[in-house]
């Protein structure tokens, strides 16, 4: 019976080890896809290409809250070239929920852009998608809504 009790207790004991796996690696994918976000931003900022292309995948489609779809060259262009110049992002109510290899990211932004010389204040609802890849965690779809100021 004693045997019983520890097998039991041994199995129970493992059983609760591996139910906090999943949780502790969910927990760790969410700080890399936050990382991944706050990269995301400064690479934005300072409208580093490098950068830009290592966060995104090759299948980026990047949707802008007036509507205009970029892929990830059309995207990484127009934040290279300067026709828009982000001068700040601030984030707030980020949520991130993990599923397997893909995660989405919604939260607020609070952007001042800086187009043809005109400093413009926006507010975005975002939604960003983020897929595992072998290497990292990458942006693989973006949209965002203009939210009133």
């Amino acid at each position: 019976m004693m045997t019983t009790r520890r097998t039991l207790h041994s199995v129970l004991g493992l059983g609760t080890l591996l139910a906090a796996v999943p949780a502790n690696a969910q927990a760790s994918d969410e700080a890399l896809i936050a990382a991944a976000v706050a990269e995301l931003h400064d690479a934005i900022l300072a409208a580093d290409a490098g950068r830009l292309g290592a966060v995104s995948a090759d299948t980026l489609t990047y949707g802008h809250s007036a509507g205009r779809i970029e892929n990830k060259a059309q995207f990484i262009d127009q934040l290279v070239s300067r026709r828009s110049i982000y001068r700040s992002i601030a984030v707030s109510d980020q949520r991130i929920i993990v599923s397997g290899d893909v995660a989405t990211v919604r939260h607020n932004l609070a952007v001042e852009t800086e187009n043809a010389g005109r400093v413009v204040p926006s507010k975005l609802g975002v939604l960003l998608v983020w897929q595992k890849q072998p290497d990292r965690w990458r942006l693989i779809a973006r949209q965002a809504v203009a939210l009133p100021l």
